[in-house]
C-alpha cells in the first residue's frame, strides 16, 4: 500500500501543489508511521487551524491509528492551507517524526510564505525530553568544580586542552585528536568496528573528568553530533553507594535516578530502545568501582524491563546486552584495562604540553607581569614545572602561588628547594586552614604553619578518619552517617575538602559526601596513620602490602574484591583484581613517606608524640627497604653479554617515588645499594617526566656503571631534563617512544659528552626533527665510543640527514645505526653513501622507509664497493628500481662481506631481480636478499626458485 502511495504520489503534477491530494494518496503510510498525534494537535490549535471541538474529536478516538485518521479527515476537509501546515509541521519538526524523514525528503516539500510564517512549538515528549537533558547537563557542566566552595570558575574560560592521543590495542599512538567532537568520529581512530565503548584513559589528576564536563558542556549547547538526543552521565563510584538488595530496571536507572521525562516517559523509554544509536553514556572513573557485592551470583540481562542489581544494569551495557549500539564513553586511571572487543576507540590524555601551560597560566593569571614571574620560577624548580604537565596539580600549584601573591602584597616567591607532592599539599592544607580565620582589612594572618596545623589538628584528624576508613574499603563516597561517625563538623565541610555528591538520588534522601580528588583522600588517610596515637605499626603499614606480588598479597589482603572482570567479558580467576590499579594505596603510601620524612619533622612533632613518631619512623624505612629489596629479587633476570638485565615493574616506579618524597640522601643511598642489577629496563611502566626525578635521586647513588632502559613511556623533555644527575652513571640510554623533541636531545648534546662513557642511544619513534639530528651528530663526535644509534621514525630531513651521516662517517666506533622511517630522501643518502666507503666499524644500517629513489640508491651502491664493514643493510619501502637493482648487482660482484640485504616494497621488477641473481653467481657471501612486495608477479618469481638467496614471497 506504502509503495502504491508513492507511486501515485510522483505522477501528481508539481504545479498543482494539491496537498489535499498529497495527503489522499499517501493516508496509510502517515497512519503508520506519525506516533505522536499531540504535537500535530498543540500547534494546530494553537494556529487557529484547529477548534477546542476538533481536539476533542480526535482525543475521543480510542487507539492511536484512528487519531492520525481522524485529524487527516479534519485537515482535509478545511481545505489546501490547512493541509500545507500539517505537512509544515511534519517537516519542521522532523525529530519528532524520525520515520518520515525519508518520505518527507522524497515529496520535496517546499510551504508558502504564509505557512512559514506559522508558530510551530515542539511538545514531542522526546524532544522535550532532549532539551530537559540539555539543559541539565548545561547548568552542571557550567562551573568548574573547585577546592574552595567560595569561588566558582566558569567552564569556558577557565577549560584548556591537553594533550589528547588516539592509541592502538597496544597504546601506541595513532596521532593526536583534533577536537573533542572526533571522540564520537567514525573516520578516525576506529579499533574494532563492532565495539561501541570509547576508553578514554590517563593518570590521576590529568583531566579525565574535566574532559567529560567540556563534552557536556558541547553537548548541551548543541556542539556535538546533532543524531546525539540523549546524553546521560554517571560516576561509576556512585553504583558502589547501592546496597546489595537494591533491584531496578534500567528505566528506572535512567528517569529516576538521573532526570525524569516531564510527560509520557513511556513513549521517551520506547524511543531510546527504538533509536539506542542516539545515546551516549558516560562512565567517569572505572578504577574507583568497587563494591562487595557478587556480580557471578547474578544472571546478564538484556531485558530493558527485567529488575536488576544496578551494578548488572551497568555491566550489560557496558558489554552491548542493554541497549546495543549506543555509544560509551569510559573513563579509568592508567594501568585499567577493559577487553578489547567492547572498544570502539582507545584514547590516552598526557596532560599539558608547555604551549598548554602557558595558555592555561594566562587564564588564571591575566596580568603579564605576574604570568611571567610564575613561568620563570617553574622554569627554575624543574620538578615543579614536571608536576605541571598534570592540570590538577598544576591549578594546586597556582592557586599556592596565588597564595604567596596575595600574602606578601604582590611578592610571590615560590621555594627553590625541591617541591614534593607532599609539601604542595601540606601548603595546600595550610591555605584552607587558615582561610577559616578571620579576616582585617589593616592586618594579614601571620599565623605560622605549625601554629595553623596545631589549632587545626582535630579538624584534619576527623577527615583523616573518613579518608583513611574509605581507603581500606576501598570507598570514596560516604553517607552522611559515615562522615558524622568520624566527628565531622559542619564547619569542616566548608573548608571544601570533603564536598556533597553532585548526584542526587542514587543513596536514597540521605546526603552523600566524597573528597575532592582522590590525591586528597590519600593525603588525609595517611595524614591520619601518622598523626593518630592510636595507630599501631601494623595498621601504618598496611597499604604496602600491595607492593607484594600478586598471590602473596591475596593472601595478605583483607579489602574487598573490585567488580570481577567477568561483567565486561573479562576470563580472569574469581577474585582475581581485573584492573590490577591501587594507585589509591599507592598514594597513600607515597604521602606516608612524605610527612614522616626527616623534613616534615619539625612539623610533626607538634602534632605527635616523640616517641609515637620515631617508631613510625623506623616501622616505615625498614618496611620500604625490604620491600625494594624483595621486590628487586623477585623480578625476573636475563643475562645479556656484561649486563644483569631486569624488567621492572610499575610497583618498583611507585618504591621510587616514595623514596624520592623522603627528599633524604642516605634513603636514596641505601635504595640504590639495593640494586643489583647493571641493566634497568623500565619499558611500557607509564613512568612519566616527574619518575624521572625519582629515578635520578636513586640513580646517581648507584656505584657501577649503569644501562637504562625507558622506551615506551610519557618522560617528554622534561623528563630527560630530570635524568642530568645520573647520565654520570649511564653507558646505555634509550628513551624510544617518549614525546621527546629538540629541547630533550639538546639536554643530551649539552650533558652526555661530559662523561664520554655512551655506548647505546635510543630515540626512536619521537619528535626530533633535523635541529635535533645536528645534536645527536654532536654527540656522536664526541662520545667515541658510542656504537648504537635508534633514530627511526623521526621527522628528519635530507639535512639532518647530511649532519648525522658525516658524524658516522668520522666515528671510529659505531656499529649500528637505524634511521627507519624519516624523510632523508636522495640528497641524504648520497651523505650516507660517503659515511659508507671505506668505513672501519658500521655493521648494520637501516634507511628503510626514508623516501630514497633512483639517484641516492645507486649511489649508496655504488659505495658499497668499497665498504668492507656493513653486514645488514635495510632499505625497505623506498622507491628504488630496476636502475638500482643494476647497481646493487655490480656492488655485489666486488662486495663479498655484505650478509643481508633488504630491499621490501620497492619498484622493482623482475628485470631488476635477475641482474640481482645473475649478480648471486660471483658472489658466495652473502645470505639473503628479501625482495617481497615488488612488482613481480607469482608467475616471474618462479624463475628464481633455483636461487634460495632470493625471497621474493
Amino acid at each position: 500500500m506504502e509503495k502504491q502511495g508513492s507511486s501515485e504520489m510522483e505522477i501528481i503534477p508539481s504545479e498543482s501543489h494539491s496537498y489535499i491530494k498529497l495527503l489522499k494518496v499517501n493516508r496509510e503510510h502517515l497512519v503508520t508511521h506519525v506516533r505522536n498525534t499531540q504535537c500535530l494537535l498543540d500547534n494546530l490549535l494553537q494556529n487557529d487551524y484547529f477548534s477546542a471541538e476538533d481536539v476533542e474529536i480526535v482525543c475521543a478516538c480510542p487507539t492511536q491509528p484512528d487519531k492520525v485518521r481522524k485529524i487527516l479527515d479534519l485537515v482535509q476537509s478545511k481545505g489546501e492551507e490547512v493541509s500545507e501546515f500539517f505537512l509544515y509541521v511534519l517537516q519542521r519538526l522532523a525529530d519528532a517524526y524520525v520515520d518520515l524523514r525519508p518520505w518527507l525528503s522524497e515529496i520535496s516539500f517546499s510551504p508558502s510564505q504564509l505557512i512559514q510564517s506559522k508558530a510551530v512549538v515542539n511538545t514531542d515528549p522526546v524532544s522535550r525530553y532532549s532539551q530537559k537533558l540539555r539543559q541539565q547537563l548545561g547548568r552542571d557542566s557550567k562551573f568548574i568544580l573547585c577546592y574552595a566552595q567560595k569561588e566558582e570558575l566558569l567552564l569556558e574560560e577557565m577549560y584548556t586542552d591537553t594533550i589528547v592521543e588516539l592509541v592502538d590495542f597496544g597504546n601506541e599512538s595513532l596521532g593526536s585528536l583534533g577536537s573533542l567532537a572526533c571522540l564520537l568520529d567514525p573516520s578516525t581512530g576506529v579499533l574494532n568496528e563492532h565495539g561501541e565503548t570509547i576508553f578514554v584513559f590517563g593518570d590521576a589528576g590529568v583531566g579525565k573528568s574535566m574532559l567529560l564536563q567540556r563534552l557536556q558542556s558541547l553537548w548541551a549547547a548543541g556542539q556535538l553530533d546533532a543524531e546525539l538526543r540523549f546524553f546521560f552521565h554517571f560516576r561509576c563510584r556512585t553504583f558502589s553507594c547501592f546496597k546489595e538488595s537494591a533491584s531496578l530496571c534500567l528505566r528506572d536507572l535512567l528517569f529516576k535516578h538521573y532526570c525524569y521525562p516531564e510527560q509520557d516517559p513511556e513513549e521517551v523509554f520506547a524511543f531510546l530502545l527504538r533509536f539506542p544509536h542516539t545515546a551516549l553514556f558516560t562512565f567517569d572513573g572505572l578504577d574507583e568501582l568497587h563494591s562487595d557485592f557478587d556480580l557471578s551470583r547474578e544472571p546478564d540481562t538484556s531485558s530493558p524491563w527485567e529488575p536488576a542489581h544496578p551494578l548488572v544494569l551497568l555491566a550489560n551495557l557496558l558489554s552491548g546486552k542493554l541497549l546495543k549500539g549506543a555509544r560509551k564513553l569510559l573513563t579509568a586511571r592508567t594501568g585499567v584495562e577493559i577487553p578489547r572487543h567492547l572498544l570502539w576507540k582507545k584514547v590516552l590524555l598526557r596532560g599539558f604540553s608547555p604551549s598548554h601551560l602557558r595558555a592555561y597560566a594566562g587564564k588564571m593569571f591575566p596580568e603579564r607581569a605576574v604570568r611571567q614571574r610564575l613561568l620563570d620560577q617553574l622554569e627554575a624548580n624543574a620538578n615543579l614545572f614536571s608536576l605541571c604537565a598534570a592540570p590538577l596539580f598544576c591549578w594546586i600549584i597556582f592557586r599556592c602561588f596565588q597564595h604567596f601573591y596575595d600574602a606578601f602584597d604582590g611578592s610571590p616567591q615560590l621555594p627553590d628547594r625541591t617541591v614534593t607532592l607532599t609539601d604542595v599539599f601540606l601548603l595546600v592544607t595550610e591555605v584552607h586552614l587558615n582561610r577559616t580565620q578571620p579576616t582585617s582589612l589593616v592586618q594579614r594572618n601571620t599565623r605560622s604553619q605549625t601554629e595553623t596545623f596545631r589549632a587545626g589538628r582535630g579538624t584534619l584528624r576527623s577527615l583523616g578518619q573518613v579518608a583513611h576508613w574509605g581507603m581500606e574499603r576501598s570507598f570514596f563516597v560516604f553517607s552522611q552517617e559515615e562522615v558524622q561517625a568520624s566527628e565531622v563538623q559542619e564547619g569542616d565541610l566548608k573548608l571544601g575538602f570533603l564536598r556533597a555528591v553532585p548526584e542526587l538520588g542514587l543513596g536514597g534522601d540521605e546526603q552523600s559526601y566524597e573528597f575532592f580528588h582522590l590525591t586528597l583522600q590519600a593525603f588525609f588517610a595517611a595524614f591520619f596513620l601518622v598523626v593518630d596515637d592510636t595507630v599501631g605499626t601494623r595498621e601504618l603499614l598496611r597499604f604496602f602490602q600491595e607492593w607484594a606480588p600478586h598471590g602473596e598479597a591475596a593472601a595478605a589482603s583483607c579489602y574487598p574484591r573490585f567488580l570481577p572482570s567477568q561483567c565486561l567479558g573479562g576470563r580472569g580467576p574469581a577474585g582475581e583484581d581485573p584492573f590490577k590499579n591501587k594507585d589509591h594505596f599507592h598514594f597513600t603510601n607515597l604521602f606516608l613517606c612524605g610527612l614522616l620524612s626527616k623534613g616534615k619533622q619539625k612539623l610533626l612533632r607538634h602534632l605527635v608524640p616523640a616517641a609515637a613518631l620515631r617508631r613510625k619512623r623506623r616501622a616505615l624505612w625498614a618496611c620500604l627497604f625490604a620491600s625494594l629489596r624483595s621486590h628487586l629479587k623477585s623480578l625476573p633476570r636475563v643475562q645479556s653479554g656484561s649486563f644483569s638485565q631486569v624488567q621492572a615493574m610499575p610497583t618498583f616506579l611507585w618504591m621510587l617515588r616514595c623514596i624520592y618524597e623522603t627528599q633524604s640522601e642516605k634513603v636514596g643511598q641505601l635504595a640504590a645499594r639495593g640494586i643489583c642489577a647493571n641493566y634497568l629496563k623500565l619499558t611500557f611502566c607509564n613512568a612519566c617526566s616527574a619518575d624521572c626525578s625519582a629515578l635520578s635521586f636513586v640513580l646517581h647513588h648507584f656505584p657501577k656503571r649503569l644501562a637504562l632502559d625507558l622506551d615506551n613511556n610519557n618522560l617528554n623533555d622534561y623528563g630527560v631534563r630530570e635524568l642530568k644527575p645520573c647520565f654520570s652513571r649511564l653507558t646505555v640510554i634509550r628513551l624510544s617512544v617518549n614525546q621527546i623533541t629538540d629541547s630533550g636531545v639538546k639536554v643530551l648534546c649539552e650533558e652526555l659528552p661530559k662523561y664520554k662513557i655512551l655506548t647505546f642511544l635510543g630515540l626512536y619513534n619521537n619528535q626530533i626533527t633535523d635541529v635535533g639530528a645536528r645534536y645527536v651528530a654532536r654527540i656522536l663526535d664526541e662520545c667515541t665510543g658510542l656504537t648504537h644509534l635508534k633514530l627511526g621514525k623521526n621527522k628528519i630531513t635530507s639535512e639532518g640527514g647530511k649532519c648525522l651521516a658525516l658524524a658516522v662517517k668520522n666515528s671510529k666506533s659505531i656499529f649500528e645505526v637505524g634511521m627507519w622511517g624519516n624523510q632523508i630522501g636522495d640528497e641524504g643518502a648520497m651523505a650516507f653513501a660517503e659515511a659508507l666507503r671505506n668505513h672501519p666499524s658500521l655493521t648494520n644500517l637501516s634507511l628503510a622507509f626514508n623516501g630514497i629513489s633512483t639517484e641516492g640508491g645507486r649511489s649508496l651502491a655504488r659505495a658499497l664497493q668499497q665498504n668492507a664493514s656493513l653486514r645488514i643493510f635495510w632499505l625497505t619501502k623506498n622507491e628504488l628500481d630496476d636502475e638500482v637493482a643494476e647497481s646493487l648487482a655490480e656492488m655485489l660482484k666486488v662486495n663479498q662481506t655484505l650478509k643481508h640485504l633488504w630491499l621490501i616494497q620497492n619498484q622493482i621488477t623482475a628485470k631488476g631481480i635477475a641482474q640481482l641473481a645473475d649478480a648471486l653467481q660471483k658472489n658466495t657471501g652473502i645470505m639473503e636478499i628479501c625482495l617481497n612486495g615488488n612488482l613481480i608477479k607469482p608467475e616471474e618469481a618462479k624463475v628464481f626458485e633455483g636461487e634460495k638467496r632470493i625471497v621474493c614471497f
